[in-house]
């Protein structure tokens, strides 16, 4: 990046310390990103997308600011990974003392001491009271192709089921997993086999409850693949890409229990769920449910790139030495700042702030669609709450209404990420450390940008 002259450098200081308000001395892109933008359109592949039209050059507390002294109300925090705040003073500090002492030996080769830290966090704090094991890697797709290893290597069978509207990443096996085609998977079949789908418990749209809509699922699963070939069924107890689809109750624990009885791995991915972003810890707790094996990653290392599966330590155990791992799996510095976040999750009120927020967006959202009925649905825990926009005529989803919504709310200043099978909705996933005054705002700006539409 090019330097910033003194007074946008002095504005750009990263962190909490940031000047937390929404702030436009320039279109989007200004300039100077503009010409960054340029750079990446000639350096950088075409699938490589971008949301919002600027080059960040610091951000902290509830704002992104831009190479042009732009600051964005952040309600996205990088797809919920800055959960407890970008450049976190606890993390940041972390980060620097292990940069410092080494950045990396490779856990297989020498192992050091803040992988074992982090599992033996994990082991706690996931849900489930028994003996637990941790394994760290790089990525939220690359926990998820682990937990499928080890679910087949523990059963000794080889189908996996995922839910309709799943998102579980782009590798190959993943984007079996995913249900969405475009952009995930259109054009870079063929795909993993062994993968069927079920169906989710969507009741804005099925009407179904909980208990039908896992009687549903089970008769397919039963039916077309038969519990004795299935090694794992993979759910995100709250969907993440597919709309922030929250299950009807009873529908998950039916789930878990037929896979109790029936000797298949529950796998819950808590990629996007887990670390206080609903509220609880993870999301399984709201649901009563205690999966087998646990995917976590995004929010677990403020910003850097970790994640894990953590499950039931004979299941873990199921794989030969050699088996599990990676060049980067546990890098020493990702640990660290996973450390110093699990600290923050624990001991700074973040979950309560979680459900501060969530009471907030719900609000402020369920009295904008009580005057709109082209929101259909409101919907989430904690600080990730969608708003579902449809035509009221029909209740067929809008998704040109909610690409205009989100276009608009970035225009002005407010970052907001759309989702959904059908593109239709508009997640929330404010920072946990944004102010009051700055949601609202925030929220100020979509409610217009509505009302525009």
């Amino acid at each position: 990046m090019a330097l910033l002259d003194a007074e946008t450098e002095h504005r750009t200081q990263g962190g909490p310390g940031l000047p937390q308000q929404r702030r436009l001395v320039t279109d989007l892109p200004g300039p100077r990103s503009a010409a960054i933008l340029a750079r990446k359109a000639d350096a950088v592949p075409a699938g490589v997308g971008h949301t919002v039209p600027v080059a960040a050059v610091a951000a902290g507390g509830g704002v992104v600011v831009d190479a042009d002294g732009n600051s964005l109300i952040d309600l996205g925090s990088g797809i919920a990974v800055t959960t407890v705040g970008n450049a976190h003073p606890k993390i940041a500090a972390a980060v620097a003392a292990q940069a410092a002492q080494f950045t990396h030996t490779c856990f297989m080769i020498s192992p050091y001491e803040s992988y074992i830290e982090v599992a033996e966090a994990l082991n706690r704090l996931t849900p489930g009271d028994f003996a637990k094991k941790s394994a760290l890697f790089n990525s939220g797709a690359e926990a998820v192709e682990n937990a499928i290893k080890i679910a087949r290597k523990h059963t000794g069978r080889q189908g996996v089921v995922a839910f309709d509207h799943g998102y579980h990443g782009r590798t190959n096996l993943t984007m079996a997993l995913t249900a969405k085609s475009m952009p995930y998977k259109s054009g870079f079949g063929p795909f993993a086999p062994e993968v069927y789908r079920a169906p989710m418990s969507y009741p804005f749209r099925d009407g179904l409850t909980g208990p039908d809509a896992a009687e549903r699922a089970i008769s397919q699963m039963e039916k077309q693949i038969g519990a004795g070939n299935l090694a794992a069924i993979i759910i995100e107890p709250i969907q993440g890409e597919g709309g922030f689809i929250v299950p009807a109750d009873g529908f998950l624990p039916a789930l878990a229990d037929w896979c109790r009885a029936n000797g298949v791995v529950f796998i819950a991915d808590e990629v996007q769920t887990g670390f206080a972003r609903t509220g609880h810890m993870f999301a399984s707790e709201i649901f009563g449910v205690v999966p087998d094996l646990i995917t976590t990653a995004k929010g677990i290392a403020g910003g850097l790139p970790l994640a894990a599966v953590t499950g039931r330590a004979e299941i873990m155990d199921a794989s030969h030495a050699g088996g599990l791992g990676g060049t980067y799996g546990g890098n020493p510095i990702a640990c660290a700042a996973a450390l110093a976040a699990i600290d923050v999750f624990e001991n700074d009120g973040v979950i309560e702030r979680a459900q501060q927020i969530g009471t907030i967006l719900t609000e402020r959202l369920t009295a904008m669609q009580s005057q709109d009925p082209r929101i259909g649905d409101v919907r989430g825990h904690g600080a990730m709450i969608a708003a579902e926009f449809v035509d009221p005529e029909t209740n067929a989803p809008d998704a040109a209404l909610t690409a205009a919504v989100a276009q608009a709310a970035i225009a002005q200043g407010v970052i907001v990420l759309t989702c959904g099978t059908y593109g239709n909705v508009i997640r929330f996933l404010p920072p946990l450390s944004i102010g009051d005054d700055l949601l609202i705002e925030g929220l100020d700006v979509v409610a217009e940008a509505l009302a525009a539409a």
